[in-house]
């Protein structure tokens, strides 16, 4: 007899995803996290009643119920909901010649860059157009019905015959990359920067890193249904999906933290906590990313060599500097709440401090700061290189973190002026505070040269969920290795059942 059927090990959105889910289903779950407070890299944090978001702050669709975000039909699924602003412009980007307002409406897009370049407009339409062709092929399936076994094609052949015959002409481009769909309609150089700069926000890597039914699916996303933010914060995203798990009888053990997972004759039989104490179960799910479960949670007995040796090989993306500010706002009444800076146009997106982002969730949620203040985070890429905690910590920090300050002076000239509270993060912060190897968000896997690992292990018993199992290092992505976990780990009928109480069929 096993303690529980499933362990899910790290609430991140992946894992609490597959764990409420499964909780769902009827499957008796228990999530183990090592912090005080569930989230992973999308949990909140307070300080000085200022209120952050520590990861991801674009959000597509979690306030409509007909919007194809996963992690919203997650939601539903599991009877919960959470309250959302609605807004447009999406953000402005801000390149050394000029700047660019980004509208989540198609349309008004195409027409702020018309003000800048009528030629780019038109070639932006063309790829738009490819683009939302595969948008409109994804719109036949929900993704709440996916799974990663031999059930899956049958499963929709008998419920979404009408989906897969909608899915045909897109499947041409959706394996490319959106560099390659760019390269036949795209000459102009402003265009083209421009899509690169989106592809690098949605998943650290440019065009030709970016499959092209990632990038579809946020284009149409903010185009056919809507960009919100919800109310309180990514706090609130990670509370429902709490209270999800624990209503339909799934259990969360914070400070609880995983030293191994139990296996033995390449079956998984458990975990082992950190103060001695073992839990056995014939599922394990790893929400760590594939270099911590493989390097830290697995002897390196426990999987094949080469198929080890293979994975730890994978290239991870470089880590970020952070910057957290509480800022007083008088005079800002009509600050955007999204940015992106490219400080110097000579350099690549990619270059460490090249290319910051921006969010001012403040301008949509006054509650998240003290009457009078805004909250600011600014976010860039680091790598981890040769970060360490010595007597040079402190004043890398500072050194690090200062394209930062130059990116947010192009937004609030005065911003320094204003800085009531200051926090900074390092790659450092990410490894130690989020357990990530090396602080990274996933791995840099181009298209062009390979897929993702999936959720499946070669051991019995052994899935993974999160950002290292499908391309992208957003919520959309993690929320649907969670679904596609979870669908896995129990009978098809049951997923059928859910879906038509959704009426998803």
């Amino acid at each position: 007899m096993s303690d529980v059927e499933v362990v899910v090990i790290g609430s991140g959105i992946g894992g609490l995803v597959t764990a409420s889910m499964l909780a769902r289903y009827g499957k008796s779950v228990l999530l183990c996290e090592g912090h005080s407070i569930p989230g992973g890299a999308a949990h909140g944090v307070s300080r000085q009643g200022f209120s952050f978001d520590v990861g991801p702050s674009f959000f597509c669709g979690l306030g409509d119920p007909n919007s194809l975000n996963p992690l919203r039909q997650v939601l539903d699924f599991l009877e919960e909901s959470i309250e959302t602003v609605v807004y447009d412009p999406l953000g402005r980007y801000h390149f050394s010649d000029g700047t660019l307002d980004v509208y989540t409406d198609l349309d008004r897009y195409r027409n702020s860059i018309a003000e800048i370049t009528p030629q780019g407009a038109r070639e932006f339409d063309r790829l738009a157009r490819r683009l939302m062709t595969i948008y409109e092929g994804l719109r036949g399936i929900p993704a709440l019905a996916l799974r990663i076994d031999w059930h899956a094609l049958p499963l929709l052949l008998q419920h979404y015959p009408l989906g897969l015959l909608k899915l045909v002409p897109a499947l041409g481009l959706s394996q490319r990359t959106v560099g390659e769909l760019m390269d036949e309609c795209v000459t102009n150089s402003w265009i083209r920067r421009t899509i690169d700069l989106e592809c690098f926000l949605l998943s650290g890597l440019k065009s030709y890193g970016t499959i092209a039914p990632e990038f579809a699916f946020v284009l149409g996303e903010r185009d056919r249904s809507s960009v919100d933010y919800p109310l309180g914060g990514t706090a609130s995203i990670v509370q429902a999906l709490v209270r999800g798990l624990k209503k339909w009888g799934g259990e969360l053990r914070l400070k609880t933290h995983v030293e191994k997972i139990w296996v033995e004759s390449g079956e998984v039989r458990g975990v082992r906590l950190r103060n001695g104490e073992t839990i056995t179960a014939p599922v394990v799910v790893s929400n760590a990313t594939i270099w911590d479960t493989y390097r830290r949670l697995l002897e390196p007995t426990d999987l094949p060599p080469s198929y080890r040796q293979e994975s730890l090989a994978l290239p991870p993306l470089n880590s970020f500097m952070h910057l957290y500010l509480g800022i007083r706002a008088d005079g800002l009444e009509d600050l955007m709440g999204h940015h992106a800076v490219v400080l110097d146009g000579m350099l690549d997106l990619t270059d460490p401090g090249n290319t910051c982002m921006v969010s001012i969730p403040t301008v949509w949620d006054a509650s998240l700061a003290p009457e009078g203040y805004h909250v600011v985070h600014a976010y860039t890429l680091e790598p981890y290189g040769d970060w360490k905690l010595n007597a040079n910590y402190e004043e890398r920090k500072q050194d690090r973190s200062k394209s930062l300050y130059h990116a947010l002076e192009k937004i609030i000239p005065d911003v320094r002026d204003r800085i009531e509270f200051e926090m900074v993060g390092t790659p450092i912060t990410h490894e130690r505070f989020l357990r990530r190897y090396r602080g990274t968000y996933g791995p840099a896997i181009p298209p062009i040269q390979g897929i993702f690992p999936s959720t499946h292990t070669p051991i019995q018993g052994l899935y993974r969920v999160g950002d290292t199992t499908l391309p992208g290092i957003g919520v959309p992505a993690v929320a649907a290795s969670g679904i596609l976990c979870a669908n896995t780990l129990v009978n098809p009928q049951q997923t059928v059942e859910a879906l038509e109480k959704l009426e998803l069929v």
